[in-house]
């Protein structure tokens, strides 16, 4: 039989889509052993005479992005990426906890964390003094952030094909090169984001309910070609993120960047940075010195971790 390699852009039970080499897009059947099949997964398939191609390979990965199920299992969400963009707009309002759980994850799979803060025109309207806060915290410890408006209604793109300020990094920029993937709240505008970067893709968009919550209409992760060069990947949206129940305490720690050069000063080298004597985190925590409100939310997730419930 005659075979192919190429790349899963989505996956719907059994079946996958795979776009090859040659840049044909054809629906074929995964065996029950490729079960965790993902979207971005490189494979061999092989062509039949009648019905769909068999994939009958999975090249290794070089990470995969998970998440548990409703009964605690892991489902692969998107493999071989690069790079974590994490979605939040004004409306609905930010879950910081959120963030910080899928920077932990994007440490864990050693890729590049972009945050983009979406719908920058409703800023006047719906940002909080809190929330501004908490997004500058980001800022201050070095992650990039690009703020962008999706407007189906004012056709506004601010800040993800061009930006006021030139020497701003846009989205578009961000993106080119590597394999990315879009996650977030639902809501927040990710597939309208895709939508603006893939003109000549139709993704599906969706709208806020009136109580401000985000409504799911992305149901599967999605692969797309960026035009000058690279992936993009839209997953669907959540309303929480949890970290697999086995993960260290270490790589918890990990996921907080800000730790590095004080734990290194630390009394104990295990240390927990929570009750530990001359434990110099909650010194720099103490003297403002590294952001208040990430530390506290790092203490809650060391508290669930504890309890088993991350």
């Amino acid at each position: 039989m005659k075979t192919t390699t190429g790349k899963v852009i989505t996956r719907f039970g059994a079946d996958v889509m795979v776009k090859t080499k040659a840049g044909e897009t054809l629906r074929c059947t995964a065996k029950r052993k490729f079960e965790q099949i993902a979207c971005g997964d490189n494979v061999t398939i092989e062509y039949q005479p009648h019905g769909n191609a068999r994939v009958i390979r999975l090249a290794p990965r070089h990470n995969v992005l998970t998440r548990p199920d409703f009964r605690g299992r892991l489902r692969n969400i998107a493999a071989n990426i690069d790079q974590v963009v994490i979605v939040l707009s004004w409306r609905p309002e930010p879950f910081w906890g959120l963030v910080d759980r899928y920077i932990i994850a994007a440490t864990l799979l050693k890729t590049n964390v972009i945050l983009v803060i979406n719908k920058s025109d409703l800023a006047a309207q719906y940002a909080t003094e809190k929330a501004k806060i908490c997004l500058e915290e980001y800022r201050h410890i070095g992650y990039n952030i690009i703020e962008t408006s999706a407007n189906k209604n004012t056709e506004s793109i601010e800040g993800i094909e061009s930006t006021n300020n030139a020497e701003l990094l846009t989205l578009q920029q961000a993106l080119n090169h590597h394999t990315s993937i879009f996650v977030g709240q639902s809501g927040v505008g990710k597939s309208s984001l895709a939508q603006c970067l893939l003109s000549e893709v139709t993704i599906r968009v969706g709208d806020i309910s009136s109580s401000g919550e985000g409504q799911h209409t992305t149901t599967t992760s999605n692969l797309y070609d960026i035009p000058s060069g690279g992936f993009l990947i839209d997953s669907p949206g959540v309303r929480d993120y949890k970290l697999p129940t086995d993960i260290s305490e270490q790589a918890l720690r990990n996921g907080y960047r800000e730790f590095t050069d004080y734990s290194q000063q630390c009394r104990f080298n295990n240390c927990t940075h929570q009750h530990e004597p001359q434990c110099a985190v909650r010194a720099a925590y103490k003297a403002d010195t590294i952001p208040p409100k990430r530390y506290q939310r790092y203490l809650y997730l060391l508290s669930a971790l504890c309890s088993g419930d991350i």
